[in-house]
């Protein structure tokens, strides 16, 4: 039986990475971060670990998260002041569920009304 243990996401600044998806999704680090890598964890133990990896490259690594909300609209401005950004000029089907925004490193993700 498999299930996933951890989510490896490529970044380009680490430190900046580890702010970001600490405050966004209640994670924690594991045990002190390096230049090029990172291990986090959900601060109440439920749910995959997230692993921060530097990448060199700055094309889309091809990877994105679903994050389900209750209240997407505060979880949206939650994010956004945390330092999220909109991804402009999304063409949205109708009754589309979900809003795409972006980490600080351009990283896509999707926050999904529950």
């Amino acid at each position: 039986m498999l299930r996933i243990g951890s989510i490896v996401w490529g970044v380009t600044d680490v430190a900046r990475a580890v702010e970001f998806w600490t405050a966004a999704l209640r994670l924690e680090l594991r045990y002190p971060a390096a230049e090029d890598w990172a291990a986090l964890a959900p601060i109440d133990g439920v749910g995959p670990r997230m692993s921060l990896k530097r990448v060199q490259s700055g094309q889309a690594r091809r990877h994105h998260l679903d994050l389900y909300a209750d209240d997407q609209a505060a979880e949206v401005e939650r994010l956004l002041a945390l330092g999220a950004r909109r991804v402009e000029g999304w063409d949205y089907e109708e009754g589309a569920d979900y809003v795409v925004l972006c980490d600080p490193d351009g990283n896509r993700f999707c926050v999904v009304q529950r």
